[in-house]
């Protein structure tokens, strides 16, 4: 288990200040005399979330892929096959696997990484889920009440996000994960949409993408950058890993976009994203730099190389296909022209 890193004297007078914010919340609600069944709404989410977030605290340097798919899928069934091969995958990456804990493919995810790579979050339904027996008992698993506060935590604590096949709920938190990337209510991460080798159950989805909502013009052609079909778990795999090549991490520093990179890109590189991702600025150039300022709570990221600049903060299906030129430190011809 890791241990957090120090918390410098002002990142502490920022919290006790966001701890004080709350406090006058709860003074405001009790002023508004507000209905019972809303205070159980608020109590309940709070104390989810602050179980959540501790347990969770430890893990926050770990690298975790969110797996999603059906709680109803067999375990002779390909796609289980197919969620238990990622899985070990990752796990030998020492990638951590978080999933819904129950059975089918949740349950497929963390059989593949085994027990001290998993993480789970489980929601309590009318009828009994209980957890799978990879992670039953765990102190990573999470229980749940609310789907909005388990699909925050899912979105929130991963790097990375990959969809097999699944229901009503598989196609909400895949979709629900795409609409937070294309507009930019979540940090960029990779989204891989995976069948059984041979499936066609995404292949279908993007089809009615393309058909439905790009010829109606309700999505961008960038979209399509988002996220990946494949059928190979493969393939899988190495989209997560090479998103991280180069690319590390981003944030806003007021109204800078910084992206950390593991490495400093060539003058070459630079000057091509200045010339083909100019599209993308509001101002400037892309320049590369030291960290920040007030990056200097975050300790264990100073030595990283940053690219920053003025982001449109509109086209991020065209900011995905950037951080895969600087992922393959080059500007491919297809981008140029």
């Amino acid at each position: 288990m890791n241990q957090q890193p120090p918390v410098s004297s002002q990142h502490r007078r920022q919290i006790d200040d966001l701890i004080e914010s709350i406090r006058l919340s709860a003074d405001k609600l009790a002023a508004d005399k507000p209905a019972r069944g809303d205070l159980k709404i608020l109590s309940r989410t709070l104390r989810e979330l602050r179980y959540a977030f501790k347990v969770f605290a430890p893990y926050r340097s770990r690298r975790k892929v969110t797996v999603f798919g059906s709680a109803r899928t067999e375990s002779e069934a390909p796609t289980y096959q197919q969620a238990v091969r990622f899985g070990a995958a990752m796990a030998e990456r020492d990638w951590m696997v978080l999933t819904g804990a129950a059975a089918g493919i949740m349950e497929a995810g963390h059989v593949g990484a085994g027990r001290e790579h998993s993480m789970g979050l489980n929601i309590m339904l009318p009828f009994e889920q209980e957890a799978n027996p990879v992670i039953a008992g765990d102190h990573k698993l999470v229980n749940m009440k609310y789907f909005f506060t388990r699909k925050l935590m899912f979105v929130k604590e991963c790097n990375a996000v990959v969809c097999l096949p699944g229901g009503f709920g598989t196609l909400d938190e895949a979709l629900e994960v795409l609409t937070l990337l294309q507009t930019g209510k979540r940090d960029m991460v990779p989204v891989i949409l995976l069948d059984a080798p041979g499936g066609t159950y995404w292949e279908q989805l993007r089809q009615f993408f393309d058909d439905q909502l790009l010829a109606g013009n309700m999505i961008s052609p960038m979209d399509s950058h988002l996220f990946l079909v494949t059928d190979d778990y493969q393939q899988a795999v190495d989209e997560v890993l090479n998103f991280f090549t180069v690319f590390h991490s981003m944030r806003y520093v007021h109204d800078r976009l910084v992206f950390r990179l593991e490495e400093a890109i060539s003058p070459e590189l630079l000057a091509g994203i200045n010339e083909h991702f100019k599209d993308l600025l509001t101002e400037g150039n892309f320049e590369l730099s030291e960290a920040l300022p007030e990056e200097k709570n975050e300790a264990d990221l100073k030595d990283l190389t940053r690219l920053i600049f003025h982001f449109n903060r509109r086209t991020h299906g065209r900011l995905r296909q950037m951080i895969n030129c600087l992922n393959q430190r080059v500007i491919p011809d297809d981008v140029k022209q």
